[in-house]
């Protein structure tokens, strides 16, 4: 995804990580609400880098040639691992991930390759789609 525009109204590659809010689910202890408020561990949810100016001053996907639109709490996207046929529906719960950390990185899964993370998912909506285990997976994400 790096150095091109992208406004994830089409569909894009890019990666996903998971992270912990909310209550306790799986592996997750009791964590806060996300950017939101609202966010579960056990519900699919997601962060998105562009949901503020607040948001994008923290995680500056800017700096990886990424040009994402503003999407507020409670939009949905859609996810599907690309070394999979499952796609999960997620609504933006939070801010993240700090895309600027990982401009470049790449992953791959039977010759399907993504760069960038674009999305950090909550362990039930990561599971849906991927093993928990493998921390960082190759997605196809749309609007």
């Amino acid at each position: 995804m790096g150095n091109e525009t992208n406004s994830v109204q089409s569909a894009t590659t890019a990666e996903t990580s998971w992270f912990c809010c909310g209550g306790g689910w799986g592996p997750c202890g009791s964590a806060g609400g996300g950017a939101c408020g609202n966010c579960q561990s056990g519900s699919y949810m997601c962060a998105w880098p562009n949901t503020s100016d607040a948001c994008f001053n923290i995680t500056r996907p800017d700096q990886c040639g990424d040009n994402l639109l503003r999407w507020g709490c409670g939009h949905t996207f859609y996810v599907r691992n690309l070394c999979g046929a499952n796609e999960i529906a997620v609504r933006i719960a939070d801010c993240g991930p700090h895309t600027n950390y990982w401009c470049g990185e790449r992953s791959c899964c039977s010759g399907n390759c993504a760069t960038d993370r674009l999305l950090d998912l909550t362990p039930a909506a990561y599971s849906a789609i991927g093993n928990l285990s493998s921390g960082i997976m190759p997605i196809s994400v749309h609007s």
